[in-house]
């Protein structure tokens, strides 16, 4: 996949690295970063994200959600093509390759 020509802003991508980090892991919220970011990637394969998950999330990561959530809604373009292609493909084989 190409690697897109636009550039996350600092706080968009701070956002965006948080919720990945977080998906590699094993927690309750964990999950949900990881629903919210594998919907983003791939809603078709990996399920649609429910708005509600959100209140199973601290304030920081759903301020995050709703940051990434924002700089998508003015920006057409896949994780993969930011140069996330690998850690959305490590979240997958975590969250959704054994369901």
């Amino acid at each position: 996949m190409k690697i897109h020509h636009i550039k996350l802003d600092p706080s968009s991508k701070t956002a965006l690295e948080a919720l990945i980090s977080v998906a590699q892991t094993d927690t309750g919220q964990a999950k949900v970063c990881a629903d919210f970011l594998l919907a983003w990637h791939n809603p078709d394969e990996n399920g649609g994200f429910a708005i509600t998950d959100l209140w199973g999330l601290d304030a920081e990561l759903a301020d995050a959600c709703t940051k990434v959530f924002q700089w998508l809604c003015e920006h057409s373009v896949y994780p993969d093509e930011l140069g996330y292609g690998d850690e959305m493909k490590l979240i997958w084989t975590r969250w959704r390759s054994h369901a």
